[in-house]
């Protein structure tokens, strides 16, 4: 488990056994919100690959993906920014349309990841 860096009363990533859950990433660089939303969303899972790494884990780790957009009608642009961010096999996947995310953001997206070395 890691402490949230800010405080808030969650952890950023939880180990339990082979398994390793990320909390909900949203696009923040340096503490802002990136603005452009492929761009965001980029981000979000440029930070999720981040935390993934204090574990030792990658993208290519992850198993499951529940990502969470204000607006569905961005979700062609989300996919090909996913898609070139997740090697086959990709995780599975939900995506909900949600009416409004931490700090106005436009994306968010949680993982769940398998450790497959227990060293």
């Amino acid at each position: 488990m890691t402490a949230h860096p800010t405080g808030l009363p969650y952890s950023p990533s939880v180990v339990s056994g082979d398994w390793v859950v990320v909390s909900g990433q949203l696009g923040l660089r340096d503490g802002a919100l990136v603005e452009e939303f492929t761009a965001e969303v980029g981000q979000v899972i440029a930070n999720l690959g981040a935390q993934l790494a204090i574990h030792g884990l990658t993208l290519s780790d992850v198993v499951k993906t529940t990502c969470f957009l204000t607006d569905l009608n961005q979700f062609e642009e989300f996919n090909a920014v996913y898609a070139a961010a997740f090697d086959e096999p990709r995780p599975a996947r939900s995506a909900v349309e949600v009416s409004r995310l931490p700090l106005g953001a436009s994306v968010e997206i949680e993982a769940w990841a398998r450790r497959t070395d227990q060293g």
